[in-house]
């Protein structure tokens, strides 16, 4: 199941975007960030998707959610403007951020062009 962030999580968990400029990924794995808002319907089609992909990747991918009416500070210093907006974290590169409702495989072949992962 995806693991919901909060501000503190995301620090210990992603990156320290308090204490570090430059971006540093603290995961071992890829991750795969959902910003979502309960009220959005769009995010709503995208959540079953976000939690299949979070068991059949289970051991490749780490997913997580931030409820962007919850965490207000996270979505800002992503400059969060629309929802869904979905947020992957390759190791050891620069995370790539897409908007919008996602079929999913449209995440299965951002899976295997961002993070190199086929199944």
């Amino acid at each position: 199941m995806a693991e919901h962030l909060t501000k503190e999580t995301f620090i210990e968990k992603i990156f320290d975007y308090e204490n570090e400029k430059e971006w540093n990924y603290k995961g071992e794995r890829p991750a795969i960030i959902d910003f979502y808002a309960d009220w959005c319907q769009p995010c709503k089609m995208v959540a079953p998707i976000i939690e299949e992909l979070s068991v059949e990747y289970k051991d490749l991918v780490d997913v997580y959610k931030i409820d962007t009416e919850d965490q207000q500070e996270l979505a800002a210093v992503f400059g969060i403007r629309s929802i869904p907006s979905l947020l992957f974290i390759p190791v050891g590169a620069q995370p790539q951020m897409a908007a919008g409702a996602i079929p999913k495989d449209g995440f299965i072949r951002a899976f295997e062009d961002v993070f190199g992962i086929k199944k």
